[in-house]
């Protein structure tokens, strides 16, 4: 799965720059808006893109709200919070990786059981209806 990394940040160009620099984000917005926040996420979208927001603010609820996956940071805005889908605990951004990992779990594992009931149903319901006795 291909994920593109975005930062869209109301911080000024430098800032945004030098934390973009340091943990691999190859594409920066700085000085952005919280409504110029929002159209950058349904640009995306529009595209046919699945887009998660990370945001702790007040600034952050709009593009959490229109995101397909709105991810708060837990001790960030009571209205970010409400507006997120996923709250993390903590303030480490690794957690949303560990969020992504365990969803992706999750969803092989509820294919995983939706087959294996398929599989125990079509053979377990025609043995008890009585398919396996003889007519006599």
């Amino acid at each position: 799965m291909e994920i593109d990394v975005v930062m869209l940040t109301g911080d000024n160009e430098r800032t945004a720059k030098a934390i973009a620099d340091e943990i691999g984000i190859s594409s920066v917005h700085a000085g952005v808006l919280p409504g110029e926040k929002a159209a950058h996420i349904k640009r995306l979208q529009s595209r046919n893109k699945v887009v998660a927001m990370v945001g702790d603010g007040i600034n952050d609820s709009p593009a959490l709200a229109q995101s397909d996956v709105g991810i708060a940071i837990g001790r960030g805005s009571d209205i970010a919070i409400e507006a997120a889908g996923v709250v993390l605990v903590r303030d480490d951004l690794m957690d949303v990786v560990v969020a992504m990992d365990l969803s992706r779990k999750t969803v092989r594992r509820i294919y995983f059981n939706f087959i294996w009931a398929t599989i125990y149903n079509l053979i377990g319901i025609p043995i008890a209806a009585g398919v396996l006795i003889p007519v006599h």
